[in-house]
């Protein structure tokens, strides 16, 4: 079978956007994993809630782009660890709203100070305007393609 000389797998931006975002996302999942003994899946639903408030867990899924089974689990452990509660929606009663409790409230801004400096740190070699100009591409390029040009 002929190699195709042509491609480099290593200049391939979804590769390069996956190796980016593995590189940055495990080395910040070293400091949440050790400081609260938290997994990814923890993590996000934890920020969501803090972020965003009272949500439902497909709420959830929806905003982190995460399959419903590992959100589930998620949200378990956070409430095994009285991190969130669960209380019945009004308007669905096969859902639950998911809210952080005081103690999930006390993690939530503990780990948001050290996102914050995280990312100061991971972003410290750019300029202000390549920051700049780094988010919005990464949020044109999470937000799909374009329909305009079609």
């Amino acid at each position: 079978m002929a190699q195709n000389q042509d491609f480099d797998l290593h200049l391939f931006l979804p590769y390069l956007l996956n190796q980016a975002a593995e590189a940055s996302s495990l080395s910040f999942q070293q400091v949440y994993k050790n400081r609260c003994g938290m997994l990814r899946a923890e993590w996000r639903v934890l920020f969501h809630l803090g972020v965003y408030g009272p949500l439902t867990a497909k709420d959830i899924c929806d905003r982190a782009k995460m399959h419903k089974t590992k959100i589930s689990r998620a949200v378990q452990k956070l409430a095994d660890r009285r991190y969130l509660r669960r209380d019945p929606s009004t308007s669905d009663r096969r859902s639950e709203i998911l809210a952080l409790t005081e103690r999930g409230q006390a993690v939530y801004r503990d780990l948001n100070g050290i996102a914050q400096q995280y990312e100061t740190e991971l972003l410290a070699s750019f300029s202000s305007k390549e920051r700049e100009i780094l988010k919005q591409l990464l949020i044109r390029l999470a937000n799909g393609p374009s329909r305009d040009n079609a």
